[in-house]
């Protein structure tokens, strides 16, 4: 018996050990335990589950009813193999290798359980950062971890699947055990953690868990996906199953004298909020340093707290954004200086708003339009070009659950106005620092493209010429990893000839594509991806708001991008 044992009611103890060597007859017990806190398990009015191990065990799955001085027992016993093959593969939905996730007692084979519950947990760990990669895809490579979200998230998980198990998860999270409990649970996923690590699928940075980038591109299968639901369909089907022990209760309902001996937990939640919020422990950098996706503060307050400003302080809200974005101008004034930070609210758009972008763009683009996408998008290709030496407004507060992003408010021109003087100029020398800049914006782009992404909204007002003449890159909502580069290249162009009218200079419009693609060019980019942009793939698309001549003219300079190398 395992030293963890000794403070339990010894006579129960014995006799819950003899009754299982009865049901393992000439067997090998190869490990058993009772689940549950071990400081509430005999004190518990439910009935404590106990996991029995066996080796050969030829009805491979019995499920035993039992008092043992006035305690009641679920007692679990299954074969060696079966158990195994439903820790290292869900075999049974984990119905019944899921009470390694909670603390447990063991009375036999205490080092052969421990080695089953890290294994447990390695998977449970694996299938939980598939399921961060499939839903933050753009995000997941800049998440920090920390090691409880794993232990939250396998037990909300396990209780939206099987409800019953809700009386396991109130005794876990008890107020004067939760803190033992979490540690005693957390050993082995720090275990599991630190055989991913020597696997390469996570890192390790001051007390993060962060997911390697090969592991995130390895997962960016929709396969993976449809594993996954399977997989919890699978464990629902089967704790289910096993959970209700239909002929149990009949058995019961016949015996009523029996019946009053176990006492179930009554009137529990039916709801799981007393378990904290597994987001609490994923965090996402920003400038102000990393912030919890379980951050709940509103527009005002995230603005107080992203800019240090007193309660008392006037905040002044103005929208700025169009019809398929809200973003917000926020002005704080205080003793005399004036604050501007930027919020953009992430909405779901409706049909009807994405409706003409997806006709528009059929068989040529994908818009992301859910706000969890477009968000998680936002957010990890301003992080990533940050630290990869990109001038793009700061992220200075994230809240995951009103989908609010507030950043820093970057002073400067638009870009659409200098392509605006451009289309009113008589000559290319009036507008020749014009011309240069819109070179240098070729360049940005083809040192972005260099990092292998495409930022998707490329449309000129997406783009702020800042103090001496720095290009600052905002929207990044449509921006993806190994995305498609040319559409990039064609909104911008296509997108910028629509600002010319029928009385613009037609020399004018090439120019400013021969500057562009000059630019693209010098910095390294491909002419193969400028010529494509020429191709009516791209051109349909923006031919309802574009002149026909002056798409001509920027198509027709877009397949000549060979002749401008060099």
């Amino acid at each position: 018996m395992s030293k963890r044992t000794g403070h339990l009611d010894v006579e129960i103890t014995r006799s819950l050990v003899r009754f299982c060597r009865y049901v393992a007859g000439s067997c090998e017990i190869t490990a058993l335990c009772i689940v549950g806190d071990p400081q509430l398990v005999f004190k518990a009015k439910t009935a404590s589950q106990v996991l029995l191990v066996i080796r050969d065990f030829k009805p491979r799955l019995m499920t035993y009813l039992d008092v043992f001085e006035n305690k009641s027992f679920i007692i679990f016993a299954v074969d060696q193999w079966v158990f195994e093959r439903d820790i290292d593969r869900g075999f049974l939905g984990e119905a019944l290798a899921g009470g390694l996730i909670f603390p447990y007692i063991p009375f036999v084979g205490e080092n052969y359980l421990h080695v089953q519950e890290v294994q447990l947990k390695e998977r449970l760990i694996r299938e939980i950062l598939e399921n961060l990669v499939l839903d933050f895809p753009e995000l997941s490579y800049s998440i920090h971890i920390k090691p409880e979200y794993f232990v939250y998230e396998a037990l909300l998980t396990r209780a939206k699947l099987f409800p019953l198990m809700m009386s396991d998860l109130i005794e876990f999270m008890h107020e004067n055990r939760k803190g033992a409990n979490l540690n005693s649970v957390l050993q082995g996923y720090l275990e599991a953690l630190k055989e991913l690590k020597r696997e390469g699928i996570i890192s390790f940075s001051d007390g993060f868990v962060k997911i390697s980038a090969k592991f995130v591109d390895s997962v960016k299968n929709q396969k993976i996906r449809f594993v996954n639901l399977f997989r919890s369909a699978q464990k629902a089907l089967f704790n289910s199953l096993i959970g209700t022990f239909p002929r149990i209760f009949s058995f019961l309902m016949q015996n009523r004298d029996l019946l009053t001996r176990f006492r179930f937990a009554e009137n529990y939640p039916q709801d799981v909020c007393f378990v904290e919020d597994p987001q609490a422990y994923l965090f996402v950098p920003t400038a102000n340093g990393l912030v919890s996706f379980a951050n709940r503060l509103d527009l005002k307050a995230f603005a107080r707290k992203a800019l240090s400003a007193d309660e008392e302080v006037d905040v002044n809200v103005t929208q700025i954004g169009s019809v398929l974005n809200e973003t917000y101008l926020i002005t704080i004034s205080a003793n005399g200086v004036e604050q501007k930070i930027v919020a953009k609210r992430f909405k779901d758009w409706s049909s009807f708003k994405w409706f003409p972008l997806t006709l528009w763009t059929v068989g040529t683009r994908t818009f992301a339009v859910l706000g969890h996408s477009r968000l998680e998008r936002e957010c990890a290709m301003n992080q990533f070009l940050h630290s990869s030496g990109f001038p793009v407004p700061k992220l200075l507060h994230i809240n995951h659950a009103e989908r609010l992003v507030l950043m820093e408010y970057i002073e400067g021109e638009n870009l659409e106005k200098k392509i605006k003087r451009i289309a009113e100029a008589k000559t290319a020398d009036e507008v020749k620092g014009e011309l240069d800049i819109i070179r240098k914006v070729g360049e940005r782009f083809a040192e972005v493209h260099a990092l292998n992404v495409a930022l998707g909204d490329t449309k000129p007002e997406n783009i702020i010429i800042g103090k001496n003449n720095q290009i600052y890159l905002l929207d990044f909502e449509q921006a993806t990893r190994k995305g498609d580069r040319t559409w990039d290249i064609a909104e911008f162009l296509y997108y910028a000839g629509h600002y010319f009218s029928p009385f613009s200079k037609s020399s004018l419009v090439e120019q400013l594509a021969k500057s562009f693609i000059e630019g693209y060019l010098k910095a390294g980019g491909s002419p193969e991806i400028i010529k494509k942009a020429g191709n009516p793939k791209y051109t349909k698309v923006f031919s309802v708001f574009t002149l026909p001549h002056i798409m001509l003219i920027i198509s027709n300079t877009c397949k000549r991008a060979n002749e401008m190398k060099g």
